[in-house]
This record gives structure tokens, sequence and C-alpha cells, in this order.
């Protein structure tokens, strides 16, 4: 129970990765703040009420800085405060470079760099203000380490995040605040569902799935991975374990990408 009276946002926290770190960090006494531009937030946040957690969704668009501002002022007016904060909306189109859509890259670099920002910046006003700490964690992708084709506005913002988090671990050191990054590989979720379907008809004739187990192969592990295991690398650069441990952009894909 390492985050007993904590509280904790998400974004991008009704499903897939996000919901597997609200439950993580639900299983582990944290207070938590589920956030999503869908709907179904509420939804996960009463099944998370559930299972007995103490947690509460809000509609959030983190590309909007007056919404953004409201979410972390909910997490304080229900729960006193904010101690950790994981950036993790994001979304992906995929598409060779002269069909990529002018609104698609703005659309990407929004929600996945922009956001990260935004949700950031007022998570630490929060966290000086309160004088305790705390720590931001933000969702990258093994495209931040290596672009893949047909996803330069992706792999753009992904290493955007990158280059966020280092600068910001800089500046809020000595406010007891750390700030790491983690790169996602190949995750059995919805977003990667699209990304086999989409990749697997731009690079051959793949059917369903086909592409991504072909992919899987080149994981020294051999599988792919679980929301499950995203969720565990980031409670632990969220706790105490972690206290000495800023501005690092940690891989989690089973050995794809080491470096």
């Amino acid at each position: 129970m390492r985050f007993t009276d904590k509280t904790v946002v998400i974004t991008g926290g009704n499903r897939g990765i996000g919901f597997a770190m609200a439950e993580r960090f639900a299983n582990e006494g944290a207070k938590l703040i589920v956030a999503s531009v869908e709907e179904q937030v509420h939804e996960a946040a009463e099944t998370l009420r559930q299972a007995g957690a103490e947690a509460h969704g809000v509609i959030c668009d983190v590309t909007n800085a007056e919404q953004v501002r409201e979410l972390y002022a909910t997490a304080t007016e229900r729960f006193g405060g904010v101690d950790i904060s994981i950036q993790n909306a994001g979304i992906i189109t995929i598409a060779k470079v002269e069909d990529l859509q002018e609104r698609e890259w703005d659309a990407t670099m929004a929600v996945n760099t922009k956001g990260v920002f935004l949700c950031c910046q007022e998570a630490i006003r929060r966290m000086r203000k309160q004088g305790r700490g705390g720590s931001l964690i933000n969702t990258a992708s093994g495209q931040a380490r290596d672009g893949f084709i047909y996803t330069p506005h992706y792999a753009a913002s992904k290493f955007g995040v990158v280059g966020l988090t280092q600068s910001l671990a800089k500046e809020v050191a000595l406010d007891g605040i750390t700030v790491n990054a983690i790169c996602p590989g190949i995750i059995r979720t919805k977003m990667w569902d699209y990304n086999d379907r989409v990749w697997g008809k731009m690079l051959g004739d793949y059917g369903p799935g086909e592409l991504m187990e072909s992919w899987v192969q080149n994981i020294p592990m051999k599988r792919a991975g679980e929301g499950k295991d995203v969720a565990g690398l980031v409670a632990f650069l969220a706790s105490e374990d972690a206290a000495y441990i800023t501005g690092q952009t940690i891989n989690v894909d089973g050995g794809l990408i080491m470096s």
C-alpha cells in the first residue's frame, strides 16, 4: 500500500495502459482522478469504486488549458491536492508522408506533446504550492527512441515528450519533484489493434493480428506487453523507491529496443 493518502491524476485513464495504471494505484491505496475526452471515463471510475477505490472521472481535453486547470482543481477539491501526475493521453494516425494531413500533424502534436506540457505545468504549480514534492510520469513511446515508417508526426511528438521531461526534471528537482518518461513498446491495446490493421495493409498483405505477431518475434521475450507490465514500472517511478531517479526515459518493451 505504497500510495495510501496519495492522490494520482491519470490522463487517458479510462482504458488500455491508462486504466491498467489506475488499477495498480488503486490496489496500492491511492485516490484516483481518471481523465479522458471520452464519456467512458465515468464508467472507468465507477469500476474502480466498485473495487473499493476512491476514484473520480473527469472529462478533459488535455489540449485545452482551461480544462486542464479544472482537472487539477478537481483533484485538489476532492482529495486535497495532487501527489502523482501521469500524462498518458495520446493519439496516433498512420499515413504516407504525401498523404499526411496538416490537421493530423497538428492534432497529434497537440495531444501528445502540448497536452503533456499543459498537465505537467498545472501539476507543478500545485505541487510547488503544496510544498511536499511529487512525481510526474510522461508516456512517450518506443517511437521516442526509433521513429517508424508512416508516422513522422507521432515520432516527433514522442521525441518531444523526452525533451520536455528532461527540461522539467532539471527545473523542479530542488522542489522535490521528479519527472520521468516511459517508452512502451508493443502493448496489447486498442491503439495497437489500429496499428496492426493499418500498418498491416500498408506494409503487406497481413490479416488481422498477423503483423503484430510477426513483430513480436523480434522481441527477445517473444510476447507483446500487457497494460500491467507498464503499470508496474509507473508505480515504481511514482514510489519512494525511485526518489533519486529523475529526468530518465525508460523502455518497457520486452527488450525490443535496448538503450
